[in-house]
């Protein structure tokens, strides 16, 4: 089996992903706590993560000529991603610049 990945970037890439999905549980789910479907999703996220082939080298998600998300997951990744993305902007402002460079030099 792949070693899993723990290094810094992918711990970072993990923290952000958690954030997004938070924020969009809590105003689409209206929980204070992650639904039982999101929660499903952050481990999904977190497991696909740490089996990135590309490791500390991977670039933005949207961007990889590999995608590693089953349809179904993909679709619901997305889903979070439009809604939450611009919204990291207010929330994570920090973590949302360093991802939008990270995309900017992925392409």
């Amino acid at each position: 089996m792949k070693a899993i990945n723990d290094g810094p970037k992918i711990r970072q890439e993990m923290r952000t992903v958690s954030a997004m999905i938070h924020l969009y549980c809590r105003k689409k789910h209206g929980g204070k706590d992650l639904c039982e479907e999101c929660a499903d999703l952050e481990r999904y996220a977190h497991t696909r993560l740490s089996h990135c082939r590309f490791g500390e080298e991977k670039g933005t998600c949207e961007k990889c000529q590999v995608h590693c998300y089953r349809k179904d997951y993909r679709e619901r990744i997305k889903a979070v991603m439009r809604f939450s993305g611009p919204r990291m902007l207010t929330r994570h402002p920090i973590w949302a610049i360093r991802h939008l460079i990270k995309n900017l030099k992925s392409g």
